[in-house]
């Protein structure tokens, strides 16, 4: 079996594979190396003989979490690594050991599957964008707040703003205009990270016209994906740029 993991800065989105099929034999998200343990070790008859690894935190704590996994499974664990270049996509960023590198997986896989030029929009704590023309160049792209970190600002920074994730994602049922605040924010920020897609998406036609494919990837593409009805949604296209970068053999 092979273990996946992609750790980001709040949570770590893991997943199992059956090593001959590739089929999914178990997935998930949590918000700590013992939550991951708890949840590798519900999984029946678990079995890992390889594992690899993207992680945008500090070297001590991917090192604490690969030590983890090679005492818990007896496994190492392979990570991914910043490159120049790799699988035909070169790195646009003038030091590319700077670029993040679940980005530059994410632009890997993308580019892949798109076999041309293509626009790789990543929704998570963070919104990423990022441009691949049909030679593998890529261009560059942009950082903005995600949800969370939007709503989170606000909360912090607005005392009078108090709601709970219940009443959030009830909120999102409806874009009109909010007649309550977590409606009057919840909304406002939904249509925020729509008008920056659509952005992105004027800027990629201005590149290429129409030939380019545009992925939606991260946990809230659901919350664009109305906007941009062509775009693929990709929830793992981090991994497919993970198995290019470390692949078994």
């Amino acid at each position: 079996m092979i273990l996946e993991l992609d750790c980001g800065n709040s949570f770590i989105k893991w997943r199992v594979l059956a090593a001959s099929a590739g089929m999914t034999v178990g997935e998930g998200v949590v918000d700590s190396d013992l939550a991951l343990l708890e949840s590798l070790n519900a999984i029946e008859r678990l079995s890992l003989t390889y594992c690899r690894l993207v992680s945008v935190r500090t070297t001590e704590e991917t090192g604490a979490l690969t030590s983890m996994l090679a005492n818990a499974y007896g496994v190492s664990v392979a990570c991914a690594a910043p490159s120049r270049e790799m699988s035909g996509v070169r790195n646009g960023y003038e030091e590319y050991e700077r670029l993040g590198l679940d980005r530059w997986l994410a632009m890997l896989g993308g580019f892949h599957l798109a076999s041309g030029a293509c626009l790789v929009l990543d929704f998570g704590t963070a919104v990423t964008a990022d441009f691949i023309d049909r030679d593998g160049e890529h261009l560059g792209g942009f950082i903005c707040p995600g949800m969370p970190l939007m709503r989170n600002q606000l909360r912090t920074h607005t005392r009078k703003i108090r709601y709970g994730d219940i009443a959030a994602e009830r909120a999102l049922e409806s874009l009109s205009p909010g007649r309550t605040t977590v409606e009057a924010v919840e909304r406002g920020c939904s249509l925020m990270l729509q008008g920056f897609v659509l952005t992105q998406m004027a800027m990629a036609r201005s590149y290429w016209g129409e030939d380019f494919v545009v992925f939606l990837t991260g946990g809230d593409a659901g919350l664009v994906s109305g906007v941009v009805p062509e775009a693929r949604v990709v929830p793992d296209l981090v991994f497919v740029g993970l198995a290019m970068a470390c692949p078994l053999s």
